[in-house]
């Protein structure tokens, strides 16, 4: 455990995915405020930099279409311009409130010290879930993957990838024209991902097999080839690959802020129309928070919204004479 950090900040944003990186920028940038943010990953952007950095979004204001890994970039830069304190690798295990209303946070390398907290945790911590089968595993890291961080490493290879949800589709069409030779296993007929993307799939020189299951992998030092079977007939088959990339969802683990005493909602955290949760002084924002009285949207116009008004909430909590509303970026020498 490092040395304790004495300095009290305004507000410590949990999380450096879409949501908290907004809210920091809104909160150095709009309302002043001494801002922290602890991100338990090595990098920025969350989901958008680790699960599909090379997809399109359609649906940011002001974007006919951006890559997910630029539109990360650009939040980073927009909150890194006003110069919150950004650590990285860093984190929280634990939440209290101590004398004076001030909130100690407790990670994995020290200890920080804030006057209010936003929770932007994204679904929480995730993992992803594997497939339970001893023979994929030991190819780990030599073949078998389950972010793909770079595309272009796949250049000229044979992949397989197994899902049938968003990501597994996205990314076997993503990958279709890089790589030598492209499957897609999926163990139902039917699948998860958006129709229109199913249907040109399809359309697509990928190779489908379903409903097929992935039986064996083997190698020497690294992945060569995979064997496949279909769960309805029982037929076998060997695909020569360099690559299987599994996509088949994630495991989230809320357990940490239940133990913090926040009232859940399921996996998300319950919170009211001023994005405050049941903690004095501690607010949530984007996937991890769920307003029960309101309609669920998980999208990232959703997440950046209850930023805003997360942290305008907080600087009120902080200083009762400051105005919810700070008036207009146009208004304002930035």
């Amino acid at each position: 455990m490092g040395e304790k950090t004495l300095e009290v900040y305004d507000i410590t944003i949990i999380g450096a995915g879409p949501t908290g990186l907004f809210a920091a920028f809104y909160a150095a940038g709009m309302r002043g405020m001494k801002t922290k943010v602890l991100e338990a990953l090595d990098v920025y952007g969350g989901q958008l930099t680790v699960l599909y950095p090379d997809k399109f979004i359609y649906d940011v204001a002001g974007f006919p279409k951006v890559l997910s890994k630029d539109l990360a970039r650009q939040l980073y830069e927009q909150a890194s311009a006003y110069k919150p304190e950004i650590l990285f690798s860093e984190k929280v295990i634990n939440l209290s409130r101590i004398d004076g209303g001030i909130i100690e946070l407790t990670t994995d390398k020290g200890v920080h010290f804030s006057k209010t907290v936003l929770i932007a945790a994204g679904h929480g911590a995730f993992t992803p879930r594997k497939l339970g089968n001893p023979s994929v595993e030991m190819f780990e890291n030599k073949g078998v993957y389950y972010f793909v961080k770079d595309k272009w490493e796949f250049k000229g290879k044979r992949i397989v990838i197994v899902g049938g949800g968003d990501s597994a589709v996205d990314w076997a069409l993503n990958l279709k024209d890089i790589a030598r030779e492209t499957y897609l296993v999926h163990r139902r007929t039917e699948f998860r991902a958006h129709e229109g993307s199913v249907i040109e799939l399809f359309h697509s020189p990928v190779k489908v097999l379903v409903p097929y299951e992935v039986k064996e992998a083997r190698g020497n030092n690294r992945l060569e080839a995979v064997k496949v079977f279909n769960n309805k007939t029982g037929e076998e088959q060997e695909i020569e690959c360099d690559a299987m990339i599994l996509q088949l969802g994630h495991v989230v683990d809320v357990s940490l802020f239940k133990k913090w005493g926040l009232e859940m909602d399921g996996n998300a955290i319950k919170i009211n129309g001023r994005c405050e949760t049941n903690i004095p002084g501690v607010y949530a924002a984007g996937d991890i928070a769920s307003q029960t009285d309101s309609v669920k949207l998980a999208l990232l116009v959703t997440g950046f919204a209850q930023a805003a008004i997360a942290v305008n909430v907080a600087k009120n909590y902080i200083d009762p004479k400051s105005s919810y509303f700070p008036g207009h970026s146009s208004e304002r020498r930035m």
